[in-house]
C-alpha cells in the first residue's frame, strides 16, 4: 500500500489551482475540461482538487465543505520548504489567512499554518531535523 493522491473538495477547482500556483509556487499538472477536477505537480503523491458536486456524487450523505466551516477541518496539507517565513508571506500575499505565524518547534522544525480561500488548511514547514 502507498499513498497515491490527496483530493481536496472545493467550490472552484480552477481558483484553487490558481491560488496554489500563486501562493506556493506549485505547477498545474492537469485541469479537466469540465473544470471539476485538477491536479498539481507535487512529487510522488498527487495533490488534486475536485468540485463539491463530484463529492456529493461520491458521498450521498454529503460532506463538510471546508469553505463553509468557521473553523479549519481536522486535516491539513503539509508543504515542506527551506524558508517558511518567505513561503508564509507569499501565501498571505496571495490571499491566505494566517492561523499561526512561523514558529520554531522544540524538535528543530519551523512551522506555520495558513488557511486558503477555499477553506483548506496548509502547514508550511522545514524538513524534520533541519
Amino acid at each position: 500500500m502507498k499513498l497515491g493522491y490527496v483530493i481536496l473538495y472545493v467550490p472552484d477547482v480552477g481558483a484553487s489551482l490558481a491560488f496554489f500556483e500563486q501562493a506556493f509556487g506549485l505547477q498545474r499538472r492537469f485541469l479537466h475540461e469540465s473544470g471539476t477536477y485538477g491536479e498539481l505537480e507535487t512529487g510522488a503523491t498527487t495533490l488534486a482538487f475536485a468540485d463539491h458536486a463530484l463529492g456529493e456524487g461520491n458521498f450521498p450523505g454529503g460532506h463538510v465543505h471546508a469553505s463553509a466551516s468557521a473553523q479549519p477541518l481536522g486535516m491539513e496539507v503539509g508543504l515542506v520548504t527551506g524558508d517558511v517565513h518567505a513561503a508564509h508571506a507569499r501565501a498571505l500575499g496571495a490571499g491566505a489567512t494566517e492561523l499561526s505565524a512561523p514558529v520554531s518547534k522544540p524538535w528543530g522544525q519551523v512551522v506555520s499554518y495558513v488557511r486558503c480561500p477555499d477553506g483548506c488548511l496548509v502547514e508550511l514547514c522545514t524538513p524534520v531535523g533541519s
